[in-house]
């Protein structure tokens, strides 16, 4: 028995030894993540790059500006917020607080250790966390664990999801919602009705179905889809009963300019 209770404190003992030397290798490793201004950096130069290639030599200015601004989550429709946060699985994302200190720092080792995902909203935390450092180009495990932890203790929640929707590829050149919203119904996000905004939540993850509404495949299903989760988020009280009516009673947006 004494013999199993040593080696058990040489395995922990070891392991406060090696897991710190392993964080600060891999953080070595990654760009400097350690402020909200070193992530909007970043992140600014690889969409500004990405958006410039595309109109290098197009005789015709873009629609679009290329510049990256800063994301502001003040800025975001709270029923886009709301339905995100819905189809992410975490409609209580905004009620709970912030994972942090231990919880949070197992979070991440059982991610690394035995890719698992524990429940609660931090899954969600760590969801956002994780986009963003896949966006920056980390890619490999023990480095993309500590760039979440980092882009994590940088950005609070509501800062996490205005990041995370100002940085999802569509296609080239179309990044995040706002250009998403004016390739899509041809007006900025802010100007977008429920039933549309519900439209522009199917092509965000989980579902994705950015080519489908572009080209107004399956009509139909995308309406049927809309609706539903317009009928979820009343029954999560995050929407009245007569908004998502009137939403609903919308025909989809695209079959509106055939």
């Amino acid at each position: 028995m004494k013999s199993v209770l040593w080696i058990l404190l040489f395995l922990l003992g070891l392991a406060g030894v090696l897991l710190p030397v392993a964080y600060l290798y891999n953080a070595s490793k990654l760009p400097q993540l350690d402020s909200e201004y070193d992530v909007e950096k970043l992140l600014k130069n690889s969409i500004e790059g990405e958006r410039m290639s595309l109109v290098v030599g197009l005789m015709v200015k873009p629609d679009r500006p290329i510049t990256f601004t800063r994301p502001d989550f003040a800025r975001l429709p709270k029923d886009l917020v709301a339905l995100y946060i819905t189809q992410m699985g975490c409609p209580t994302y905004f009620q709970t607080p912030r994972e942090d200190g231990v919880a949070w720092a197992w979070r991440l080792l059982l991610g690394v250790t035995v890719n698992a995902r524990p429940g609660g909203d931090g899954r969600c935390e760590r969801l956002l966390a994780a986009r963003i450092a896949l966006k920056l180009g980390v890619n490999e495990s023990l480095p993309l664990a500590v760039a979440i932890n980092k882009i994590h203790a940088s950005l609070q929640k509501d800062q996490l999801i205005a990041y995370d929707l100002a940085i999802i590829s569509f296609e080239r050149g179309v990044v995040g919602v706002e250009d998403v919203a004016y390739k899509l119904f041809g007006k900025e996000l802010d100007r977008l009705q429920l039933a549309e905004l519900a439209e522009l939540q199917l092509a965000l993850p989980p579902h994705n179905y950015y080519g489908a509404l572009k080209r107004c495949q399956n009509a139909a299903i995308i309406k049927q889809n809309r609706d539903y989760m317009l009928t979820q988020l009343v029954e999560l009280d995050l929407l009245t009963d007569e908004k998502a009516r009137n939403a609903i009673a919308q025909p989809v947006t695209c079959m509106q300019r055939r």
